[in-house]
């Protein structure tokens, strides 16, 4: 009797004082402290590091190409993911309780499901987009136009929000596993699983297109190659001026084919592990140790962060924009004119 009183006592409820009240899983202050650490840490990454991506962009007119537009809104669907998402799970995953509310667990829930689909289906549109890059570089500024790149931004959006809030605020996700759901409601709990045929429906959409962008960057690289080759080849030759001009298009669109390929490497191997975990725990009946879940889904938000580092390493122009905007330059009158893509930077 001593003993259950005592065990009792030890176990940590989320709310002390109210009934169906989640249990707590309390860490040491060290590790507590740790955990803080790298996941606050992460969240400020992806805030700080996709606004300068973003400041970038827009601020010089030099970098206003279909191109940058569509890493303009990949970037602000990452900043997003730092702002209403990695803060609010960085306490829940350290404190394992869930302290912002019912109504903003529902939104935090359709906040990360939109922005994971608004980053893949751009990644997508970056994909083509590169393609005609290094297929035709000379045509492509005719082919691929900022009026292109805009409907790839408004529709790659418009799916990832509608799917997102239609399946949680209608309750879909929640048809079939009422009793499970009911077992996992208490008073401090933020979960939202997915019945087998939205995870099904889930995977597809991101395995389909997945494929597609694995499929066109595996043909981007094979011409890269032959260009290269040929480049090569020729460059003992005499060359017009005309062709000068077309080798180093080329060479600049491989570049940029090559950064954001490694961009959507990183969303890949991030993404991966997570929606094949979610297809099983779907199937198996939610067998995934919450501590596996959690690492998994902030393998997932530490993607939000990667890809200002991988520009940051590729991209000559970004590493000049920052230094213009940390230092205060962008606030002169004639700094959005600035030239930043001098012709070693074009073909590092």
């Amino acid at each position: 009797m001593v003993n259950n009183s005592a065990q009792a006592a030890a176990v940590e409820l989320c709310y002390e004082n109210v009934n169906g009240s989640c249990i707590k899983t309390s860490y040491s202050p060290g590790p507590r402290a740790i955990l803080y650490t790298v996941l606050g840490f992460g969240a400020v990454l992806a805030m700080f590091g996709n606004l300068l991506v973003i400041i970038a962009i827009l601020h010089f007119k030099q970098l206003h190409t279909p191109t940058n537009f569509l890493i303009v809104s990949l970037a602000c669907a990452d900043f997003l993911v730092g702002v209403t998402v990695m803060p609010f799970s960085t306490v829940r995953s350290v404190e394992s309780c869930w302290y912002f509310g019912e109504s903003y667990c529902k939104f935090h829930t359709c906040f990360d499901t939109s922005f994971c689909f608004a980053s893949l289906f751009h990644l997508c549109c970056i994909s083509v987009d590169r393609y005609i890059a290094v297929t035709d570089p000379l045509t492509y500024p005719t082919k691929f136009t900022v009026l292109v790149s805009g409907i790839c931004i408004v529709l790659s959006w418009f799916f990832s929000i509608t799917y997102s809030f239609s399946i949680f605020y209608s309750g879909a996700n929640e048809e079939g596993i009422e009793d499970l759901v009911v077992a996992l409601t208490c008073v401090g709990g933020c979960q939202a699983p997915l019945n087998q045929n939205w995870v099904l429906l889930c995977f597809l959409l991101f395995f389909i297109p997945t494929v597609a962008m694995v499929f066109i960057y595996g043909k981007i690289f094979l011409v890269a190659k032959h260009q290269a080759r040929k480049i090569e080849s020729s460059a003992s030759h005499a060359q017009s001026s005309s062709e000068s001009y077309k080798e180093r298009v080329a060479k600049r669109e491989r570049k940029a084919a090559k950064t954001l390929g490694i961009a959507m490497t990183a969303f890949l191997v991030s993404w991966l592990p997570y929606i094949i975990d979610a297809v099983i725990d779907a199937y198996m009946n939610f067998i995934t140790p919450p501590y596996v879940y959690e690492i998994l889904v902030w393998c997932v938000y530490y993607n939000s962060a990667m890809n200002p580092l991988i520009y940051a390493f590729f991209y000559p122009w970004f590493r000049k924009a920052i230094k213009l905007i940390i230092s205060g330059k962008v606030l002169r009158r004639d700094s959005s004119t600035i030239n930043l893509l001098s012709e070693e930077a074009d073909i590092e």
